[in-house]
């Protein structure tokens, strides 16, 4: 589905870490790491963790996620989104999603919260449950960037704290601006399939120095700086990515932008493919934005969207690995029992998305 490229620095970078022997989550990889991703982004501050799930866990915490809130979240996401949010013991709020960008619904949630929500001591509380709306995490859905304007404003107007799931959405802009840099914190992924990837790893961006100091005290188990004392200052957790997984993280940011470029042909080459095929289309950019393509998404028609499962058997029979989106969340056994708003936006996407293959090198390899 979307394999890594290695053809630039990464033998080298990772020779260089090994010599050194600076190997865990010290050394300069981490450091320079960080810097050349808030350069890229734009954000004030970077901070390397372990993977993109334990960069939510750490930016709701330092959003004031506590436990009993509820924290909205879309109910098209991957599963780590909404287990990121029970690792603050709060709970999952599940909102729907707009055809426009994949993303949550910015006009159904106000409305939605409108209907159910009150104002109590200056906090949005849920009139169903009681529960605090502490937070909402809008995803970028396969690297197309949400509706932030729409969701900024809800989340403004209800005093809502917004955390941005940018995991998928590294080279992604909102016009013209990083996606991930626009709520308090924003998150990344570099896990093996993302457009870049560490092996394993994320990233907590913000433009809060404050909140960067704190996110990288909590990821380095609250330590306390000292030349040789352990002492601890609060509940820490050992997220802290290390030396040799930015050593690599740090030879493919050399090699993003033609990446980048690289899955935006790839998605043209499928776009003119498909254009002659009635019923389908592949999933574009939202207008104002510039999506980085992570996966490549062909939508069906509503009308032949029952014949999903019969592609999926196909193509993969054929050999080409296609992919439905992730099962929705308030179906997974988990989550069953969270609150959720009407889900009928989400419902059909879920049932009409295709994910191809999406390699950054797919077009070179064929072409040998």
């Amino acid at each position: 589905m979307h394999e890594p490229g290695f053809g630039g620095n990464e033998w080298l970078y990772l020779k260089e870490c090994l010599d050194s022997t600076f190997v865990s989550s010290v050394g300069k990889f981490v450091d320079r790491f960080e810097s050349e991703l808030a350069s890229f982004t734009g954000a004030g501050h970077a901070v390397a963790v372990v993977n993109g799930t334990a960069a939510l866990h750490i930016a709701l915490k330092l959003a004031g996620v506590q436990a009993g809130d509820e924290v909205l979240v879309p109910a098209l996401t991957f599963v780590a989104t909404a287990n990121a949010v029970t690792y603050c013991g709060a709970t999952p709020h599940f909102v729907d999603s707009e055809e426009r960008s994949l993303g949550m619904d910015a006009g159904q949630l106000r409305a939605h919260l409108a209907e159910t929500t009150e104002r109590r001591a200056g906090v949005c509380v849920s009139r169903a449950t009681g529960r605090i709306i502490r937070a909402m995490v809008p995803m970028h859905t396969f690297g197309h960037p949400v509706d932030l304007d729409g969701l900024l404003a809800v989340a403004r107007d209800f005093n809502i704290v917004m955390v941005e799931d940018a995991a998928e959405s590294l080279g992604s802009y909102y016009h013209g601006r990083h996606t991930g840099t626009l709520g308090l914190l924003g998150t990344l992924s570099f896990n093996g399939n993302k457009t870049i990837t560490t092996g394993g790893g994320g990233a907590i961006l913000t433009n809060d120095s404050e909140l960067a100091r704190r996110a990288k005290h909590l990821t380095t188990t609250a330590k306390v700086p000292h030349a040789w004392e352990f002492v601890h200052d609060e509940i820490g957790y050992n997220y802290r990515m290390p030396n040799i997984n930015a050593a690599l993280g740090c030879a493919q940011l050399e090699q993003l932008v033609g990446f980048l470029k690289s899955k935006r042909t790839l998605f043209e080459r499928y776009r003119d493919a498909f254009a002659p095929v009635p019923g389908v289309r592949m999933f574009a950019e939202p207008e104002g934005c510039r999506s980085n393509y992570w996966l490549q998404t062909l939508l069906l028609d509503e009308s032949i969207g029952g014949q999903r499962d019969d592609i999926l058997a196909a193509t993969n029979d054929a050999g080409l690995m296609t992919r439905p989106a992730w099962t929705l969340m308030h179906r997974l056994a988990p989550f069953r029992q969270c609150p959720s708003m009407n889900l009928q936006g989400a419902e059909s996407l879920a049932s009409r998305l295709i994910n191809l293959p999406s390699s950054s090198f797919l077009l070179n390899r064929n072409a040998e």
